[in-house]
């Protein structure tokens, strides 16, 4: 396993400078250093000589990608491209274009969307299976033309699993900034049961979390439950659940012994591959309810034209993404001792 583990880390190189260039480029195809100069200084007419005192502060007096007045490797290594990138790969996150240390930033603003995001995914998870496996214990089941109602179901939950469906897909029909929206008007401002917006620390916090916790699990819930209802399907049509049948145990004890921990493997690739990326945040759930995490200071980054920060952020989310990938691979091993990692 070690062996895999380093031959995917080492894979892992080409495709993070991948995205860094790809950053780069797309960044700077939409900002010159000029504009970032005038949006940092905060003036309107602004001096060449206080843009160019700016760009030589911050490196960006150089050219971007090639140094033609440069000797030998200076051409490459007296870029804006090169002095920003080297150190990504040490975590040395440098200077954000507007004066603040980067990496305690990021330090400081994990934790704020950390704790949004680890309660959402977790009661997420267990209402989204909740409600998959009922949809699938009440499935095809609908009262035929004579009057019978099919697989001896009762009209009850022949009503729950079609009313389950559509339900779900109205929920995933509705985008995201409608829960959010009319979560803060109803909840927060009709009835006062929690704060519309805003951040504390310590306990103090939690008031804050309710709202935007309570929106994520309930925007999540169409799309969820209607993914693990088909992997749930899926199993259920298998030769070993029909053998469990026959030897006699229930629908219930089919679904919770065996159709549920045989469907852990996809349940984890869609998991465990996000848990890294927890630290990182929901842009525009902590950009509506003023939560000072990494989502919030992205987007704040992308409209002050701030480089450093953009940089530093799309970086460290491709290798979270990178480390979660690594850690879907391992999961699998522990859930199903067939797979092997070599």
């Amino acid at each position: 396993m070690t062996q895999y583990i380093i031959r995917r880390l080492l894979y892992s190189l080409p495709l993070l400078m991948g995205v860094n260039i790809l950053t780069f480029v797309l960044f700077f195809v939409v900002n010159s250093p000029d504009d970032m100069a005038r949006m940092q200084l905060g003036q309107k007419h602004v001096t060449e000589q206080a843009i160019a005192n700016w760009k030589q502060q911050h490196g960006y007096d150089v050219p971007l990608l090639w140094n033609d007045s440069a000797q030998g490797g200076g051409k490459i290594t007296d870029t804006v491209f090169y002095q920003k990138s080297v150190g990504l790969f040490l975590f040395r996150f440098g200077v954000s274009d507007s004066g603040r240390n980067i990496g305690a930033d990021i330090k400081e603003r994990a934790w704020p969307s950390l704790a949004v995001a680890l309660p959402t995914l977790m009661i997420g998870l267990l209402v989204n299976i909740c409600f998959a496996l009922m949809m699938v214990l009440f499935r095809n089941s609908y009262v035929s033309k004579d009057g019978v109602y099919a697989a001896g179901r009762s009209g009850a939950g022949a009503a729950l699993e079609h009313t389950g469906i559509v339900l779900c897909v109205i929920l995933m029909s509705i985008s995201s900034l409608f829960y959010i929206i009319g979560g803060q008007f109803f909840i927060g401002k009709v009835l006062r049961l929690v704060p519309i917006s805003g951040y504390d620390d310590g306990m103090a916090a939690v008031k804050f979390l309710i709202l935007p916790v309570l929106i994520g699990v309930f925007s999540g819930i169409g799309s969820g439950t209607r993914w693990y209802r088909t992997l749930f399907l899926e199993e259920v049509g298998k030769d070993y659940v029909r053998t469990a049948r026959a030897k006699g145990l229930s629908e219930t004890q089919t679904l919770f012994r065996h159709v549920l921990p045989n469907a852990m493997i996809p349940i984890l690739t869609g998991v465990v591959v996000v848990l890294p990326l927890l630290f990182m945040g929901s842009l525009i759930m902590e950009s509506f309810f003023s939560i000072p995490g990494l989502g919030s200071y992205t987007i704040d980054a992308i409209n002050s034209q701030d480089f450093a920060i953009v940089r530093a952020m799309v970086f460290l989310g491709s290798v979270l993404y990178v480390i979660g990938l690594l850690l879907t691979d391992i999961s699998y091993t522990l859930v199903d001792p067939r797979v092997r990692l070599s």
